[in-house]
């Protein structure tokens, strides 16, 4: 709604607007594209015009959409298959990619959502590790705490121990 009344306000007239896209017609021209960039940017939003980025932040949103909103234990999941098949691109070019614009790996991008998740689930307090370990669908928890340990600093039972775990927001991860 907010991208929506934005462009409008803007006199652009706007078709669909999605999750990370909006469709303006005729397409703005460069100062348009700054104006709306800069607006954006007060919003909190940023303008992704370039087709790198927004590859980037499609296979992010691949990524946090299958972690996040899927239950992982019915699948074994290959992330390189899933994202070349959802992005229609050799894994090796999306890597690279992702790794060129973002400063880390796409493996590891995954496993910090994955222990974000994990963070969100010992916060719930409803599963145990075990059970969280199988929905997250990692083959023991003693791997899903080693992941966890590395990312955190500290074990998933000292984590539930503090009951006030610093989770970060998925957009600033």
């Amino acid at each position: 709604m907010v991208v929506r009344q934005q462009l409008e306000n803007m006199g652009l007239n706007v078709g669909v607007v999605n999750l990370g896209s909006a469709d303006v017609q005729p397409g703005p021209d460069n100062e348009q594209l700054r104006l709306i960039s800069s607006q954006f940017k007060l919003l909190g939003f940023e303008l992704l015009d370039n087709e790198k980025d927004q590859m980037v932040e499609r296979i992010k949103t691949l990524i946090i959409e299958k972690i996040h909103y899927t239950d992982l234990s019915d699948t074994h999941l290959n992330f390189s298959q899933y994202l070349s098949e959802g992005l229609n691109k050799d894994y090796a070019y999306l890597s690279r990619m992702f790794s060129d614009a973002e400063d880390t790996t796409i493996e590891k991008f995954i496993i910090q959502q994955k222990i974000e998740k994990v963070k969100e689930l010992l916060e719930y307090g409803e599963l145990n590790l075990n059970e969280i370990t199988w929905k997250m669908g990692y083959s023991s928890s003693s791997h899903l705490s080693a992941q966890f340990k590395a990312i955190s600093g500290i074990t998933p039972s000292q984590f539930k121990a503090l009951k006030q775990g610093e989770r970060k927001p998925i957009d600033k991860i």
